[in-house]
């Protein structure tokens, strides 16, 4: 913010030049609309914020996205600069009285600018790093006050407009102490240690062995006897509560994850009983509204004051009132106009900010805890009530970029030019970084995107997460080494479902002992091998599953597509260098077979007839990094469990399969950091997040440290 207003004032210094090249007329015609064009712009930027700032936690489409961090990014650069045009036309004027009378109205639009700055209550972050540089919105707040102010004194002539300004000048300091504080309060360090409990030394360790020693040098024989003290009582979730009521318990709780912070075997009872209790739609729907609000904390003005609210609005509304009742005939009707659309646009948006605080998770919240949640109604157009999250996953398949029959949306004509495909990936592997170089580049980006899509996240996805941890959590209930089991369930990748539901680990197990990255390349290509020829029904076994097979599609698409596009949420490895290489494979093979394969099925038969008896890296080295022959020997694996002495049906394969990816996928979030979790709450949301807290819910977590409490002891003499 500081740095913007520095700009702003080079930029009027700056743009006196610019204008120098255009003709006397257009110099003047600009210098007339400037002021007003910017603040014009800069309202417009404030409804469109405060329209789509809160609609980004459950829209994925890029669009929103990019329209927003345009809007984030210009609303405060515009209102910047537009200050500093005001007090530089102000200033040049200052001297001519009856000039300075007619800019009076300019400098009433000022304190405006001033609202604009301070943001809307949808958006106070776009990214959790705009929350570390509260600071630096702190000082630009003193920056554009100051000038904003020096604006106002300029035009100082004791007119009603001048003192009209002053109740603007009063909201917007509230809304920009709002903004900074929201900021502030959501910055790593502040939210920890707002979490961070009273220092606790524990039992008086000193005094204890200065009594033992004292005892014991006297002569007596000295023990220590462990105090039974009485149990700690957890107070358990209702499972019949309101689902808003278990999502803020929970949120309060598990908050802590979000700051890297430890939980206790109290936190740990108190979710599971609830979570054991209950069925996977409950469930979800509880980390759903626990996730709301988490993104609420971090990225909006969710903990505003409701008085503070409407005090800025009985400030703007007097201040319209005011203003219909001056004499306004010497002024200018554009400017009048402007001035009217700026008053009316704040009064709106402060009532649109209100309705959607007013519909809230928040106001629900509280009127559920009173009783009152039936006496009002929320507007869904505003706050739709079951859209807190996307729900949706994204899709990657190796096999379809390969294939490449899919264009590029905005480079269907460039796509169609025969052998440009191999030209530029011949000038993106040269050393020279010219401009076809940096283009090959782009290209690729592009055609990545292009064959991302979505998908709904299924009931029977959700169903078979809920109870594989469930089955998890209750191997250590009741046991002694309860932390150890839970740490080892947090480590485990597809291997215990082999190992121990399967016993198949003998034969799959060598897939599961390479890096991650490796493992999910091997899966997702030996999955689209069977899912493409294997026609008969999956859902063999006795009465109604799941359709495991196109869960297991599900997921291994969506691993994939983390693998290559969010890397960050993985564990460290050399993944997309695996999946580069094993592409290059794929399209060469395709390329050498290119008549016999018409589609995605020849392809995959293709694929599979290929003598694989000697392993890949026996015959072709280490350098290329390409797993794709090695994921057709998995893939045959797979096939001989039903042919070979293990006599499996097609059914229980591919729930084998599906449970493999689940548990994959279980430990893909286990090991992503927090941060990366809470990035993706402003995407629209992300399954693996989701899956992550389930996880912790049910124990499953590394964050759970203390498993005791204090083990207190007294001195025993004899």
């Amino acid at each position: 913010m500081l740095i913007r207003g520095i700009g702003s004032l080079i930029f009027m210094y700056e743009r006196r030049s610019v204008m120098a090249i255009f003709p006397e007329r257009v110099t003047k015609f600009w210098k007339e609309w400037e002021i007003r064009v910017l603040v014009l712009i800069s309202l417009f930027l404030q409804i469109v914020l405060t329209l789509l700032g809160n609609r980004r936690k459950y829209i994925l489409r890029n669009r929103i996205r990019v329209i927003l961090w345009l809007a984030y990014l210009g609303a405060d650069w515009i209102a910047a600069v537009c200050i500093g045009v005001l007090s530089n036309s102000l200033g040049d004027d200052c001297e001519n009285d009856s000039q300075k009378t007619k800019k009076i109205i300019w400098a009433f639009w000022a304190p405006f600018l001033l609202l604009h700055l301070a943001g809307p209550d949808t958006i106070t972050a776009y990214a959790m790093e705009d929350n570390e540089l509260w600071v630096r919105h702190f000082l630009g707040l003193l920056v554009q006050f100051g000038g904003a102010f020096y604006i106002f004194l300029l035009a100082w002539k004791g007119m009603p407009l001048n003192i009209l300004a002053i109740p603007i000048f009063v909201a917007g300091l509230i809304k920009f102490g709002e903004r900074t504080w929201a900021l502030r309060s959501a910055s790593s360090s502040h939210f920890r240690d707002a979490m961070l409990r009273r220092p606790d030394p524990g039992p008086n360790y000193a005094k204890i062995m200065g009594e033992y020693t004292l005892q014991r040098n006297q002569g007596f024989n000295v023990s220590l006897r462990p105090v039974i003290e009485p149990s700690t009582r957890v107070n358990c979730l209702d499972p019949d509560a309101p689902i808003l009521q278990v999502g803020y318990e929970l949120f309060n709780t598990f908050k802590r994850l979000f700051a890297d912070l430890i939980l206790t075997f109290q936190d740990r009872e108190k979710s599971r009983s609830f979570f054991h209790n209950t069925t996977w739609q409950k469930a979800f729907a509880a980390i759903e509204v626990e996730l709301g609000f988490m993104y609420d904390v971090l990225y909006t003005k969710a903990c505003v004051s409701y008085l503070l609210r409407f005090v800025s609005l009985s400030f703007t509304v007097s201040t319209f009132v005011a203003f219909l009742l001056i004499d306004r005939h010497e002024r200018s009707a554009i400017d009048l106009i402007i001035t009217f659309l700026l008053l009316v646009g704040a009064i709106v948006l402060e009532i649109y900010a209100i309705i959607v605080l007013l519909s809230s998770d928040w106001t629900m919240l509280w009127l559920s805890k009173h009783g009152m949640a039936s006496c009002f109604c929320r507007l869904p157009i505003l706050q739709p009530a079951d859209r807190r999250w996307s729900n949706s996953m994204a899709q990657y398949n190796l096999l379809g970029l390969c294939l490449k029959k899919k264009p590029i949306k905005c480079l269907g004509p460039l796509q169609r030019l025969p052998g440009i495909d191999g030209m530029l990936e011949e000038y993106r592997l040269r050393q020279d970084k010219g401009i076809l170089h940096r283009f090959s580049y782009f290209y690729e980006m592009l055609e990545e995107h292009s064959y991302k899509r979505y998908a709904t996240v299924s009931d029977d996805l959700k169903g078979l997460i809920f109870q594989q941890l469930k089955d998890k959590s209750n191997r250590a209930k009741g046991q002694s080494n309860a932390n150890a089991i839970y740490k080892q369930l947090c480590a485990n990748r597809g291997d215990l479902v082999l190992k121990e539901k399967y016993n198949c680990y003998i034969n799959l197990g060598w897939s599961m002992e390479e890096d991650f990255d490796q493992s999910i390349l091997l899966w997702h290509i030996a999955t689209d091998l069977l899912y493409y020829l294997d026609d008969q029904d999956q859902n063999s076994i006795s009465g109604r599953s799941p359709d495991f097979k196109a869960t297991s599609k599900l997921v291994s698409d969506y691993m994939l597509y983390l693998l290559v596009m969010r890397p960050f949420m993985l564990p460290d490895g050399i993944g997309k260098m695996r999946f580069q290489d094993s592409c290059a494979e794929a399209i060469q093979f395709l390329q050498d077979n290119n008549p016999d394969i018409k589609g995605r099925t020849d392809a995959c038969q293709k694929l599979l007839r290929v003598n694989t008896e000697v392993s890949p890296l026996e015959v072709k080295g280490d350098k290329s990094k390409s797993v794709l022959f090695d994921a057709a020997r998995l893939a045959k694996s797979l096939q001989s469990m039903e042919t070979d002495g293990d006599n499996w049906s097609n059914g229980k394969k591919w729930e084998m399969m599906c449970d493999v990816w689940v548990e994959m996928m279980c430990y893909a979030a286990s090991q992503c950091g927090w941060k990366e979790h809470a990035q993706q709450l402003r995407r629209g949301g992300e399954l693996l997040t989701h899956v992550w807290l389930l996880m912790a819910h049910f124990g499953i977590s590394e964050h759970f440290k203390i498993s005791q409490g204090h083990a207190r002891s007294t001195v025993v003499v004899t």
